[in-house]
């Protein structure tokens, strides 16, 4: 009889279609769009928008699910291009060495970072964030001898991981678009699991989460380590398809404008990550024939998201009931299973 449950709950589990269809998209028909088109800025602003849904995949998961406030994201992105862009140009390693390096520096700063202010609640670790970015950015700025100062750094090789030549602009698409479904999955993992419900414990009430027997600074150090990961992993990718970094592209600014796709596609939201990354930057391109008014309808359709869709484009329970739906099984009680 236990047999016959197994078998019968495992006919009726749901196939995750939304992936497949997903991915399609990602590395069929856009490149294909892109190719038909043939034009280097529109692949450019496709390569772009993928970096920086890299970048808003790991905002969401520190401030969307474990619901820390971090302003100094922009820093530790930086962090990562500039690793990138020195181990490339000094040291000639192969960019297949430099992107998971540049994320492995920029986590262990990442947890540098996070052991004196973890303990910091609210707008306090939000301001101390803000002041740590601030810092990293007056580094790069003045650290000549090693940054190059406000020069910055240039001649960055493009991607050629084994002596693969990924530097036309469909294979570094494809090879940045490959990085973000790693990056998507990651997140999605970590959201959708035991450890993203402990996370959004956290977010809710950490003082009950820790009473409830949850190591809350372990969790939050955690969680911040592995969104640097990710944002350096997105600083070497910017390096290796841009050719330059300088510490201008690393400022506060950018650090709001990742929380702004955060905030405008969904809090706690994987997918509303990626659309609000889409909608803040492909948006702006496509007024650019307004001139300058653009900005202004671009802070309209925020403030109109902000005001009308309180809860994003794609708000969390959104996305938790269509995680839900995808991978069903996954979320079934077991006592379907005959088991005690």
């Amino acid at each position: 009889m236990r047999g016959a449950n197994v078998s019968e709950q495992s006919v009726s589990r749901p196939f995750p279609t939304l992936p497949l269809v997903l991915a399609a998209i990602v590395f069929i028909a856009v490149p294909a769009t892109l190719v038909a088109l043939g034009s280097g800025y529109f692949f450019r602003l496709a390569i772009v928008t993928l970096i920086f849904s890299i970048l808003a995949l790991s905002m969401q998961l520190i401030t969307g699910v474990a619901g820390l406030l971090s302003l100094g994201h922009a820093a530790i992105y930086g962090v990562g291009a500039y690793t990138a862009a020195i181990l490339s140009t000094r040291l000639g390693l192969d960019a297949l060495l430099t992107v998971p390096l540049s994320g492995v520096v920029s986590g262990l700063l990442g947890i540098a970072l996070a052991l004196p202010t973890m303990r910091l609640v609210s707008i306090y670790f939000a301001v101390a964030t803000l002041g740590l970015g601030e810092m990293i950015y007056v580094t790069l700025l003045n650290w000549v001898s090693f940054t190059k100062g406000p020069l910055g750094i240039g001649e960055i090789p493009p991607l050629r991981p084994l002596g693969f030549d990924l530097s036309g602009p469909l294979g570094t698409y494809l090879a940045v678009a490959v990085v973000t479904a790693i990056a998507a999955v990651i997140v999605h993992r970590c959201a959708h699991s035991y450890y993203g419900n402990a996370l959004r414990a956290v977010r809710e009430d950490d003082q009950c989460a820790d009473a409830m027997g949850l190591n809350v600074v372990r969790l939050k150090i955690e969680v911040f380590a592995i969104a640097c990961f990710l944002a350096g992993v997105a600083g070497a990718l910017w390096a290796h398809t841009t050719g330059y970094v300088n510490p201008g592209d690393f400022r506060f600014a950018e650090s709001i404008l990742i929380l702004a796709m955060v905030v405008v596609g969904g809090l706690g939201s994987v997918p509303g990550a990626i659309v609000g990354s889409a909608l803040l930057l492909l948006l702006p391109e496509a007024l650019r024939a307004v001139g300058e008014v653009r900005i202004l309808v671009v802070g309209l359709v925020m403030f109109l998201c902000i005001l009308f869709l309180p809860k994003g484009l794609f708000g969390e329970v959104s996305a938790l009931s269509l995680a839900r739906r995808q991978f069903g099984a996954a979320w079934q009680p077991s006592r379907g299973l005959g088991w005690r």
